[in-house]
């Protein structure tokens, strides 16, 4: 008969291999942004969000918190590694009042999570207690990394496009929140079932926006790809009918 611990050890394992893939799933996003040196209308809010949550967790896992997290500290050491990137690339490829907004928050979150574990550290001195404060913290923190794509979600509303939200992002969401919802209620721990829970039901909504708007996104596309085709068609009637100078070569 195989122990709940063990079964709550390989679902930990494989919600690692999904939390793996759920950060990595920005990449193809990334390299365009990369390509185009443009962050053009995605949002910064979803990773800055995400790399908050993965240093709260780190927090949260560390032995003079919360003994025996191991599997929570390896994945979100690794995801706040793969964050730290997406930012850096979304400050290097913005510019004004964009750009100043992500530095802001991004040294806004490194100092909050320093105060909290060197209050936590110093003024707690239990184990349970300082998970609790931690906990507690990361729930919330846990819930808006979740609740980030909500305002892609409403411009997906209001531009009826799903262009500028992922599928694959959304998809890698829904795995890793389920498989870390199984997790924590093997052996019951409150602080990862909520946001996790909350962030099943987030990313089923966004399923349901891109089942929606998809055939629309792509009426859009195809449309702003003929008008592209006709300025470009346009733009060689122009030239062509340009009059030649005296040296034969047209002005």
């Amino acid at each position: 008969m195989v122990s709940k611990e063990t079964i709550r050890t390989a679902i930990g394992v494989i919600g690692n291999g999904t939390a793996l893939v759920l950060f990595l799933s920005p990449v193809p996003t990334f390299i365009g942004i990369w390509k185009k040196r443009a962050v053009e209308q995605y949002s910064p809010i979803p990773y800055v969000a995400t790399l908050l949550n993965c240093m709260m967790w780190v927090l949260y896992g560390l032995p003079l918190v919360h003994p025996h997290s191991m599997l929570v500290i390896t994945i979100n050491g690794t995801g706040m590694l793969i964050q730290l990137s997406y930012v850096a690339l979304f400050i290097l490829c913005s510019a004004g009042a964009v750009r100043r907004k992500v530095v802001l928050l991004f040294a806004a979150e490194v100092a909050f999570v320093i105060t909290l574990g060197a209050l936590v550290l110093s003024l707690a001195h239990t184990h349970e207690r300082r998970s609790m404060i931690v906990g507690i913290v990361s729930v919330f923190f846990g819930t808006g990394m979740y609740a980030a794509p909500l305002c892609v979600m409403k411009m997906v509303i209001q531009t009826k496009s799903v262009e500028y939200m992922p599928l694959f992002l959304s998809l890698a969401s829904l795995a890793n929140s389920i498989c870390w919802t199984a997790y924590a209620l093997i052996r019951f721990d409150v602080y990862i079932t909520i946001p996790n829970g909350l962030g099943v039901l987030f990313a089923l909504g966004q399923l349901v926006l891109y089942a929606m708007f998809y055939k629309n996104t792509q009426q859009i596309i195809e449309a702003r790809k003929r008008k592209a085709d006709q300025q470009g068609t346009m733009m060689e009637v122009v030239t062509d009918a340009t009059p030649p100078n005296n040296n034969g070569s047209t002005y």
